[in-house]
């Protein structure tokens, strides 16, 4: 199992891109949440199979067909108030 604390940057405000990153998570099994900074780049959590947690990280890459990604940042997440044992993918804030 793998969590990582992604970032996005580029136009990925209201292009859909939380939308379209629920349905991958949700497609892909992984658990979490998505949501907007007001710095204008989206934030994320992905915990699932590590597999499916890199799939989530490579489609971040590419995102809704209207956002356009120029940077993403991946940690582990080690933080552990972003490790709670997620019961689905949510779009918060």
């Amino acid at each position: 199992m793998a969590i990582k604390h992604v970032f996005i940057s580029g136009r990925v405000q209201g292009v859909y891109y939380r939308d379209y990153t629920r349905r991958e998570a949700e497609k892909l099994g992984v658990k979490g949440w998505v949501r907007n900074l007001p710095d204008g780049r989206v934030e994320a959590i992905f915990e699932g199979p590590d597999e499916a947690v890199e799939r989530m990280i490579t489609w971040c890459h590419q995102g809704s067909p209207r956002a356009e990604v120029i940077r993403v940042e991946v940690a582990e997440a080690s933080n552990l108030e972003l490790k709670e044992n997620y019961i689905d993918f949510k779009i918060t804030g």
